[in-house]
């Protein structure tokens, strides 16, 4: 069985199939070596799958992608502005700042990637940034949301683990912002070194202002990793107030 499994899933990489489809047959071929009825494996996936903390995972997308559509995104980026962007580098120490702030409301990096990198990818290139840079920026702090709860990871960790989700999340607090602090005092090294960014603070909104047109946005992570650190919800429920709360905030108010 062993052995049919690692052939197969050899065979498949090397054909480039892609790695769900591989595992997939693999284990489907190893339970016919195995002269197991298929059954086992329908009980076995359905059973993998059929765990409520799971549902966290969507939620938490799609409120990352509400956000983005409803111009929250937009409000965050001009507060991080509005507090680093008067430095040398503050565009992309903004961009670290925001992915940060971002990561702990919708737990994915990808949705980080498209609702920040839309905004401030255009925007470093229009300072003169190059864009393997603003992109290669941008690709690392969005990764925060691997480490900043509520990170998707460490759901699926979690549920696969079988550890609590909540202690996860409070464990990988900590990280997230020394990551996201070493990462701007970086940037901040890297633009006085190659000379750029001096003119990043054009445009920029007082802080006072920024953070009035971003309260709305800014209380999202408080209510999500309060509620959960405060055991107010698990954080199943937390995806489902952080939807309910972008939908809100993005159609009502904004």
């Amino acid at each position: 069985m062993s052995i049919v499994m690692i052939s197969t899933m050899v065979l498949c990489f090397a054909l480039t199939i892609s790695v769900a489809v591989s595992i997939g047959l693999a284990s489907i071929l190893g339970i016919q070596a195995s002269n197991a009825h298929m059954l086992i494996s329908v009980k076995e996936m359905f059973g993998a799958i059929n765990k409520f903390p799971l549902a966290a995972i969507p939620f938490f997308i799609l409120a990352g992608n509400l956000m983005e559509a409803g111009g929250i995104s937009r409000r965050l980026v001009e507060f991080a502005k509005s507090l680093v962007g008067g430095v040398q580098g503050g565009l992309p120490m903004t961009c670290v700042l925001t992915c940060m702030i971002f990561a702990a409301v919708s737990g994915s990096s990808v949705a980080t990637t498209f609702a920040i990198g839309a905004i401030l990818i255009p925007a470093l290139v229009k300072h003169g940034y190059p864009v393997s840079y603003a992109a290669s920026l941008q690709a690392t702090a969005a990764e925060l949301g691997v480490v900043i709860p509520p990170s998707i990871p460490l759901i699926l960790y979690g549920v696969s683990a079988e550890v609590s989700i909540g202690e996860l999340f409070i464990a990988g607090f900590g990280p997230g912002l020394l990551i996201a602090g070493a990462l701007m005092l970086f940037v901040w090294l890297y633009c006085k070194w190659k000379g750029w960014g001096k003119n990043d603070g054009e445009g920029r909104l007082p802080v006072g202002r920024a953070t009035l047109q971003a309260g709305w946005a800014l209380l999202m992570p408080i209510i999500i990793l309060g509620g959960i650190y405060g055991g107010v919800f698990t954080p199943t429920e937390a995806s489902a107030v952080a939807v309910f709360y972008a939908l809100l905030v993005g159609v009502v108010i904004y």
